[in-house]
């Protein structure tokens, strides 16, 4: 009982990380360029340092974390981009809302390293555990844009920051109540939500594992960029392109929310699929048919509008999403236990450090060439993706077993 109600929290966590980041978003988009009469490519260009933060602070969460708590930096989370969501609501200006977003940004740094370190724990159920916790997330991307346009026309962009930063002090709250006896004890497998992993007796590491941890390694990084620009091209982006392609069928606020959540939603379950065949085939034979969905998709989006539109849309955003879990189940496989906070912490420095690189992307590609030139760039990026993701090993690296064996001798 105390491990699933521990996963829900998980999971709701992960929902309300991406809503909280995703919320400014929908709000410039649909708002705050007639609002502020701000151009939007100017606009969303004040999202940049809280993206910034959103990768930087990573890292020394993931750390403390491992060298403190990691419920204890859940509670963190939850109460303090709540708060931080409540005084965003309050902006006046562009400047005044980056330093709101600033502040959302350096507390939703927390729950990537944390949250998937207590997720990614092995066992042969863990790239289902992590798709479902995907899922969550995605649908906190989704959210972002159907909560934020339906409040938007009830009551006022304001409210879209507000409401959803009251709900997440409460869940913090909540999850102190619950978990709070485990706070400033020591880091334990014993608490894991997935079977864990055996770690090496401190065993010397062979050159051919070695090179393959190398190599491996080189692979997750550079596809945990390249990923991040498809990611956040995507998702930051599609509320600006549907209320530009779809105003055939979406003429308000709200019907603009309900399509972009529709896609989303729709979307997420990918990470169902791709988690139950990561557990069955490995992370080669599933990123590259990810992969090449999107390079397909990305390239057919230009000049389409409407129903064709927000059809294709559907198409490449199963590929941007299920491409989610393969990295973070390629860490959770090889990183042993003690570590796990602090590489994911690295791993979230690299992928949200470009994400934040992204936003000025969209607005440059946006204001010279419009959006059929930002699909081509995330097509070739996928294409990119294709190319590292051939050189992948079949077999996975994991940690050595004190007996020096694999974790239920288990080949990709």
């Amino acid at each position: 009982m105390q491990d699933r109600r521990h996963f829900l929290f998980m999971n709701i966590g992960h929902f309300l990380d991406h809503m909280f980041t995703l919320i400014f978003a929908t709000v410039a988009a649909l708002v705050l360029v007639r609002e502020w009469d701000v151009p939007y490519a100017e606009l969303i260009l004040y999202a940049t340092p809280g993206l910034i933060a959103f990768g930087l602070f990573s890292l020394p969460a993931g750390w403390i974390a491992d060298k403190w708590s990691r419920e204890g930096m859940m509670v963190i989370f939850f109460v303090g981009i709540g708060l931080a969501s409540v005084a965003t609501s309050m902006a006046k200006s562009p400047f005044q809302m980056s330093i709101g977003l600033f502040a959302i940004g350096i507390f939703a740094a927390i729950y990537h390293p944390v949250g998937l370190s207590m997720i990614a724990r092995g066992g042969r159920s863990m790239g289902r555990d992590i798709a479902v916790n995907g899922v969550w997330g995605n649908m906190g991307v989704g959210c972002a844009a159907l909560v934020t346009g339906l409040l938007i026309d009830l009551s006022g962009w304001r409210t879209a920051f507000w409401v959803p930063g009251a709900l997440s002090v409460f869940v913090g709250l909540a999850y102190l109540h619950f978990f709070g006896d485990r706070i400033g004890t020591r880091n334990s497998e014993s608490q894991s939500l997935a079977r864990p992993s055996d770690t090496s007796g401190g065993k010397a590491v062979s050159p051919d594992r070695r090179r393959t941890l190398i190599r491996v390694s080189a692979i997750i990084l550079f596809t945990t960029a390249v990923s991040s620009i498809i990611f956040q091209g995507t998702t930051f982006s599609l509320p600006k392109v549907f209320d530009e392609r779809l105003q055939g069928i979406a003429v308000s606020a709200a019907q603009v929310g309900w399509m972009v959540f529709v896609v989303f939603a729709v979307a997420s379950f990918a990470q169902i699929v791709v988690g139950r065949q990561l557990d069955r085939h490995g992370p080669r034979r599933v990123f590259s048919v990810v992969a090449v969905i999107q390079i397909v998709f990305f390239a057919l989006m230009p000049g389409q509008e409407n129903w064709s539109a927000f059809l294709v849309a559907m198409a490449f955003m199963l590929g941007a999403f299920g491409q989610i879990p393969i990295n973070d189940y390629m860490i959770g496989r090889m990183a042993k236990s003690e570590l796990r906070a602090s590489i994911y912490g690295t791993r979230f420095v690299v992928s949200f450090g470009v994400s934040a690189a992204v936003v000025p992307l969209i607005a440059w590609v946006h204001s010279n060439w419009g959006f059929d030139a930002l699909f081509y760039i995330l097509s070739g990026a996928a294409v990119a993706i294709l190319i590292a993701v051939a050189v992948l090993p079949k077999n996975l690296p994991e940690p050595e077993q004190a007996s020096g064996a694999t974790q239920g001798g288990r080949a990709f």
